[in-house]
């Protein structure tokens, strides 16, 4: 059955789909598409049940993401990638969640982990400055993530690099505003944000590397399995749901617009075997990436659920698999929509936006196909990874 956040999103649907069109105008989500996101419970999904949350399987995070996207690929995205920070945030000291969530259990937290900041050691904590491009939804935040190198004291990364993630509140950063003028996923609002000197205290940070493989929980006292998954395989796994969930709605908008449609050449499209074809194909391609990538994220879980280990052969093929997910599920949107008629380019057709938030959606850096397939051959051949292809394995 499906998780009550799910159902409550197809209850929210209509009112999503029709409020898509404002939240691209605005470049960024609406107050009422948020607090149908808020009253649905999608960012919750992997919070903490101490604090309001549904502490819930990935599966049902992914699920809801789709669900979001087939109606809004904005709204979609964002709930993809702001509803996965709860869950980072149950592995973090407890004080970071009480900070948090102590008054507003629907708080919500922004990124990205890119690390282009430097954080300066002091005592007790360390000095942050920095840009950062692509902060999801951030307007309606009042926390974020950032990726962090650890500096030198003169303002250079140290030697080696360590990264780390940091959580600020919104009084310690800015937000840029004219920094989001894109072709798709406009209403992600993603826009650059700035910290010019901000104190972090240690107790806020945490090393990407221990969070990566699944270790940060354990360090602060967390045991359920939910928290213990490496982060690379739960952080892509919202994005990817959004990708697919966009594919989902173009195919549904496509399929209602064919069924009366008359080509140019007088005869209806549903006596079209060849858009007929490519309809069912796509279909099939789109519902197999649906399949892929939520099975890859459940042996995972049940792995580390059983208390067994993750191997990195094993996060290398989820990575691949998550991959080849999103761009699988594209290409068959692309094929629908070169099928679509003339009247697919114009600005008041839906399908138009679904296919420009998906291209977009593909272009993200966990999409892209090179680093993730070269590392999974490499580790099925049982050889070792360099590092710069373990970062997001």
């Amino acid at each position: 059955m499906a998780h009550e956040v799910v159902e409550r999103v197809e209850q929210y649907g209509p009112k999503l789909a029709e409020l898509a069109v404002e939240n691209e105008k605005l470049g960024k989500l609406s107050g009422e598409t948020v607090g149908l996101l808020r009253s649905a419970g999608v960012l919750r999904l992997l919070q903490p049940t101490k604090f309001g949350g549904y502490a819930a399987h990935p599966r049902d995070f992914a699920e809801a993401v789709m669900a979001v996207a087939r109606h809004d690929g904005a709204a979609g995205w964002v709930c993809g990638v702001v509803g996965v920070h709860p869950w980072e945030v149950a592995q973090m000291d407890p004080r970071v969640a009480q900070e948090i969530w102590g008054e507003n259990q629907d708080t919500w937290i922004a990124s990205p982990y890119m690390p282009n900041g430097i954080a300066e050691p002091v005592d007790d904590g360390y000095v942050l400055s920095g840009r950062w491009p692509f902060s999801s939804g951030t307007d309606h935040c009042d926390w974020v993530f950032l990726g962090a190198l650890v500096g030198d004291g003169k303002g250079r990364p140290a030697s080696p690099p360590s990264v780390l993630h940091v959580i600020l509140p919104r009084s310690s950063y800015e937000i840029v505003d004219d920094t989001w003028d894109v072709i798709g996923l406009s209403g992600t609002g993603s826009k650059d944000v700035v910290v010019d000197g901000a104190f972090i205290p240690a107790y806020r940070t945490v090393n990407q590397d221990e969070v990566s493989a699944g270790e940060a929980a354990e360090g602060n006292g967390v045991t359920e399995a939910l928290y213990r998954l490496p982060f690379t395989s739960m952080f892509p796994l919202g994005i990817t749901s959004a990708v697919i969930g966009i594919c989902e709605g173009a195919l549904d908008v496509h399929l209602a617009q064919q069924r009366d449609r008359v080509a140019v050449t007088g005869v209806q499209v549903r006596d079209d075997p060849y858009v007929l074809y490519s309809a069912g194909e796509a279909a099939s391609e789109i519902a197999a990436s649906r399949v892929q990538l939520i099975d890859g994220i459940s042996r995972v879980y049940d792995r580390v659920a059983a208390g067994e280990p993750v191997s990195v052969e094993e996060r290398s093929r989820v990575r691949r698999n998550q991959v080849r997910c999103a761009w699988r599920a594209v290409s068959a949107l692309d094929e629908i929509f070169a099928r679509s008629g003339g009247n697919v380019i114009r600005r008041d057709n839906p399908l138009q936006r679904y296919w420009r938030d998906a291209h977009v959606g593909l272009a993200h850096m966990i999409h892209v196909p090179g680093a993730a397939y070269h590392a999974n051959s490499l580790a099925q051949m049982g050889l070792e990874l360099p590092p710069q292809l373990r970062v997001l394995i």
